[in-house]
């Protein structure tokens, strides 16, 4: 069974720092693009950042440029994202998805992502 499990989220000031973990299980990682997204109450999903199979190209939106990091362990079977100088408007629950991209040179924040995890609640507040 094809599965996708983030960790690493909770309650963090503003300014702080978390890192989430995207670990899969039931298939290898090597061949997947993996994208970062986040819903907040009363909004709709968007994307935060994304890393192509190799790891050697990344995509972040322009609401975390500079303060978000995605980054990949194959060996690991795990994707992070390194998230700095937290803002109350951060908060949200974030996604990890998966799809299928052994050749891609790029990857996007778009939804078009065949597996999803559950989630973790992010709640940046004093």
């Amino acid at each position: 069974q094809l599965q996708l499990v983030e960790s690493g989220g909770g309650l963090v000031q503003p300014g702080g720092s978390l890192r989430l973990s995207c670990a899969a299980s039931g298939f290898t990682l090597d061949h997947y693009a993996i994208g970062w997204f986040r819903q907040a109450p009363g909004k709709e999903r968007e994307g935060v950042s994304c890393i192509n199979s190799s790891g050697g190209s990344t995509n972040y939106a322009d609401s975390v440029e500079g303060r978000f990091t995605i980054s990949r362990d194959n060996a690991k079977n795990t994707v992070y994202l390194q998230m700095n100088s937290l803002k109350a408007e951060d908060t949200a629950v974030y996604y990890c998805a998966a799809r299928m991209d052994p050749y891609s040179a790029h990857c996007t924040i778009l939804p078009h992502y065949d597996y999803w995890g559950q989630g973790t609640q992010v709640t940046v507040s004093s």
